[in-house]
């Protein structure tokens, strides 16, 4: 998705400008959102003051990823937020015969994802972007030949960009073909 699951999770509040679309609701939704990242582990339990900090969490990192994008200070608070939680303990991580197995309770969650986004913010040679949809928020990596993707996605942003445009052209043949 996005290249990293700080932004990922930034990610799950959608068109922040426009008509915002919440995916974390409660707990269950992030346990849910939790149980689909690969590179979190599964099955971990979400208290109501856990899911109030993983949203603190989200909304720092949103800030800080936009300050980085418009070329300004961090915002001291989030910063705050953020490396206070990645200051706590992290995952375990162990080598199985599968490859790499992440365990850890939602404590342990949040401390890294507040260490991935620590991770993300300070490499200055990423190539961090938003989604060049217009109503769209999302912030990735692009990690794309020359840097060149334009949107958070194809499925969701780039093919209605393109759709769009192809409406538009399509209209302005239909008309000068009428006149």
């Amino acid at each position: 998705m996005s290249g990293s699951a700080a932004l990922d999770l930034a990610g799950t509040l959608k068109w922040r400008r426009t008509e915002p679309e919440e995916l974390l609701a409660g707990p269950a939704d992030l346990e849910r959102w939790l149980d689909a990242s690969t590179d979190l582990p599964g099955d971990v339990s979400v208290t109501r003051n856990a899911f109030r900090q993983a949203i603190s969490l989200r909304e720092a990192v949103y800030q800080l990823a936009t300050d980085r994008l418009a070329e300004r200070g961090f915002d001291r608070r989030a910063l705050d937020a953020v490396n206070d939680l990645a200051r706590d303990a992290g995952l375990t991580v162990q080598l199985s015969d599968t490859g790499i197995r992440r365990t850890g309770n939602i404590d342990a969650v949040l401390a890294e994802l507040a260490r991935d986004a620590v991770t993300v913010l300070a490499d200055r040679e990423a190539h961090m972007k938003e989604c060049g949809h217009p109503a769209c928020t999302r912030i990735y990596l692009d990690h794309s030949r020359g840097a060149r993707r334009t949107w958070c996605g194809m499925d969701e942003c780039g093919n209605r960009v393109k759709a769009a445009a192809y409406r538009a052209r399509k209209r302005r043949t239909d008309a000068a073909a009428a006149s």
